[in-house]
């Protein structure tokens, strides 16, 4: 039986890229995107629900699919005000994920950061950390939450830091050995391919995966099919 997706974050980097390889899995009939506004992509498998994210639980009879995606994220330069910050990192997250499940989701997959911890001195990583307790308080079947270290994208609209420091882990990267694999950068598409094979998997429980395993789940060529 072929599955639906709901996928909310579809216009950034990680998003965008896990978007157009849903499209193209055999396993998945359709992609529900939650957007605020139009993608400009067309696709007979692709449903866009314009939303407002404060009022999402208007549009709850609409969101239904079998495996929940989560790429939404903001920072710190983009939502100065800390309270809209944690809204849409943890809050909206958290309100799609309980109207999914009660619509009959099986599964629940966010993208994370590496070393989120919700009592880390560091604002982007306690943000990260309070939006991955929320989304484990909601008792879906599966919860997978996704770690990756340093993002590689060619997104054009990059912004410089992010872009010396891609630089930077190219040289790096190889050197991150053993335990330390897991701060290697990885790219966008791999971590998409990753959250796609997982969503396949018949797997119970709340798992976390970090950048080394994102890669190598991402590397193996028999994918799961239901």
């Amino acid at each position: 039986m072929k599955m639906k997706a709901i996928l909310v974050g579809a216009s950034g980097a990680t998003g965008s890229s896990l978007l157009f390889q849903l499209l193209e899995n055999k396993s998945y009939s359709s992609v529900l995107a939650l957007v605020r506004r139009e993608l400009r992509i067309q696709h007979t498998k692709l449903k866009q629900l314009v939303i407002d994210f404060d009022r999402i639980d208007d549009h709850a009879e609409e969101i239904k699919g079998d495996a929940v995606f989560c790429c939404i994220g903001s920072t710190k330069s983009k939502t100065p005000d800390e309270k809209e910050y944690r809204k849409i990192d943890c809050q909206y997250p958290a309100d799609l994920g309980r109207i999914a499940l009660k619509n009959g989701a099986e599964s629940f997959h966010l993208v994370s950061f590496i070393r989120a911890d919700a009592s880390s001195s560091s604002l982007y990583i306690r943000i990260k950390g309070e939006a991955e307790d929320k989304i484990k308080t909601i008792p879906f079947p599966a919860i997978h939450i996704y770690r990756p270290a340093l993002f590689e994208t060619s997104r054009k609209d990059k912004r410089f830091k992010e872009s010396m420091g891609g630089i930077l882990m190219q040289a790096v990267n190889p050197l991150l050995i053993g335990r330390f694999q897991k701060y290697r950068s990885i790219k966008v598409e791999a971590i998409a391919k990753a959250m796609i094979r997982l969503s396949l998997e018949d797997r119970k429980g709340i798992f976390i995966h970090e950048s080394d395993e994102i890669l190598k789940l991402s590397k193996e060529d028999n994918l799961p099919y239901r």
